[in-house]
């Protein structure tokens, strides 16, 4: 099996923690990880924006880069669901332009390769005991992109219960948006910041002291919340929790005590 790890710009540039996190896992799983150099943005932020047509040498950068990988892992259920359900569309709508087949080729390859860390570990591989350990009270906020575009559904919550020490705890409200949004919180930001507010006082209810999640953008935008808040509630991606064991401990950063 040839698995290609898909880090992403946000992870690549403020969280690569957990593209280190996702490796360490996925090897002590027995998987085999490469890095493909020549990957990229994947093109969310311009097809947000509404910006189509330069989506579109972003999708054969990153079909290339990809090329001959069994399975593309990526610890980002937004990236994962820019490249299955938008890289389609993109290459659909230049062929129905009369623009060739060439960009629906690339995407109808790769979309099917792509998953999301979860689903890899539940629907390839077969397990949601990874041998994690993390000894502290955790509670999970799942993505928009996750929870509506991939169907996560259980995925990343079963995982999380087979965590040794990890004691979950129901999220309030977790099916509602955090405010990130990508763009959205750009445009609108007084509406953005009163979603993350609700979401934080919702996760500092259930007395949890790590708030967990599948998409560093959600947690950028939830962290610098709690930052300016003074709260003491540490976002960390699921990637990093699971990475942790008891003879390994994954603390890449402040300890949790």
């Amino acid at each position: 099996m040839r698995v290609a790890l898909f880090a992403t710009c946000v992870n690549d540039a403020l969280h690569p923690s957990t593209a280190i996190a996702t490796v360490r896992l996925l090897e002590r799983l027995g998987v085999e990880v490469d890095f493909p150099a020549a990957q990229s943005c994947c093109g969310q932020p311009q097809f947000n924006t509404g910006y189509r047509r330069a989506c579109e040498p972003l999708l054969r950068r990153t079909a290339r880069a990809f090329a001959g990988y069994d399975h593309v892992v990526t610890p980002s259920g937004s990236c994962a669901a820019m490249v299955r359900d938008n890289y389609p569309r993109i290459g659909a709508r230049a062929a129905a332009e009369g623009r060739g087949t060439a960009l629906a080729d690339l995407a109808g390859e790769l979309a099917p390769r792509m998953y999301e860390l979860t689903e890899f570990l539940t629907d390839v591989l077969g397990v949601e005991d990874v041998g994690a350990y993390f000894p502290h009270p955790v509670t999970y906020h799942p993505s928009c992109h996750g929870l509506r575009v991939l169907g996560l559904g259980e995925r990343p919550l079963r995982l999380l219960r087979a965590v040794k020490g990890l004691e979950l705890a129901e999220l309030p409200g977790a099916d509602e948006c955090c405010g990130f949004g990508g763009t959205f919180a750009v445009k609108n930001p007084a509406v953005s910041a009163a979603m993350a507010e609700d979401k934080i006082r919702n996760a500092l209810a259930t007395g949890a002291r790590v708030l967990c999640g599948a998409d560093n953008s959600c947690l950028l935008h939830l962290g610098g919340t709690l930052r300016r808040r003074g709260d003491a509630l540490r976002p960390l991606h699921l990637a990093e929790i699971l990475a942790s064991t008891e003879s390994d401990p994954w603390t890449p950063g402040e300890e949790l005590g």
